[in-house]
């Protein structure tokens, strides 16, 4: 085993993985056998590991996402909800973040459009991605207080910079002109570069009616609509069943 010199240097320099590699080689005779070589290949390997590994913890304490433990393998795709698997293991892929394109989620209350968002968002995260999940009237009361104290900009730098923005619960209540215009400055950003998801019980075709507001309407739409994928989640709640609390809780 290293001297304690060598290991507190190396928890200067915050090698932890490579320090708990070390440790676990000294408790096992199955590592004094291998060469030198051999042994820091794998110190190493365990470094990287380690730093990723703690990479992907933060950025998923960073996404606070509302369903933290959704994950794509969960999906329960015996339920009659729509889902075209294809298109599911597509976005799973992540090409659609890497060219930032958009994904609509639509579909009734209660059909698992938000576990399945932060299903997609998890994945997102696990790649190593920038992730922040906010329902619209939250982001929208934020943006408003940022408008007040002065920080509106600096607001706006930080969710352009996320590769993945997750607005749920979109079109559930009124828009303002104020939030609309909010809004536009949002995608505005992000058209083209970074993706966004949103969630919304009210189908795609009936935004622009909702925005109330033609001009601001197409704009809009016009950002986050084109170049977007499409899920219609179909069927009832899943709250409607004696198992809801596990469909709605775990699986999509």
């Amino acid at each position: 085993m290293l001297n304690e010199h060598t290991l507190s240097q190396m928890r200067s320099l915050r090698l932890d993985g490579m320090i708990h590699a070390l440790e676990t080689q000294a408790r096992t005779t199955a590592a004094s056998a291998l060469g030198f070589e051999e042994r820091l290949s794998l110190l190493v390997q365990r470094e990287m590991a380690w730093r990723n590994d703690k990479r992907v913890a933060r950025l998923l304490r960073n996404a606070k996402l509302k369903v933290s433990n959704a994950c794509i393998e969960d999906i329960n795709w015996r339920a009659s909800r729509g889902l075209d698997r294809s298109l599911v293991t597509a976005l799973a892929a992540g090409d659609w973040l890497r060219h930032g394109q958009n994904l609509l989620l639509t579909g009734a209350t209660g059909c698992g459009k938000t576990w399945l968002a932060c299903a997609l968002a998890h994945q997102a995260v696990r790649s190593g991605l920038a992730v922040q999940y906010v329902r619209a009237g939250r982001l929208f009361d934020e943006l408003q207080v940022a408008h007040g104290d002065g920080s509106f900009g600096k607001r706006l730098m930080t969710l352009a910079k996320l590769d993945l923005l997750v607005i749920d619960d979109f079109a559930i209540s009124p828009m303002d002109a104020s939030q609309r215009n909010d809004l536009l400055e949002v995608l505005d950003d992000r058209v083209g570069t970074r993706s966004t998801l949103i969630t919304s019980q009210l189908p795609v075709k009936a935004w622009h009616t909702y925005l109330d507001d033609p001009t601001l309407a197409d704009a809009i739409l016009d950002r986050v609509v084109h170049s977007s994928h499409k899920i219609a989640l179909k069927g009832r709640s899943l709250r409607d069943t004696a198992s809801s609390a596990d469909d709605e809780g775990d699986q999509a």
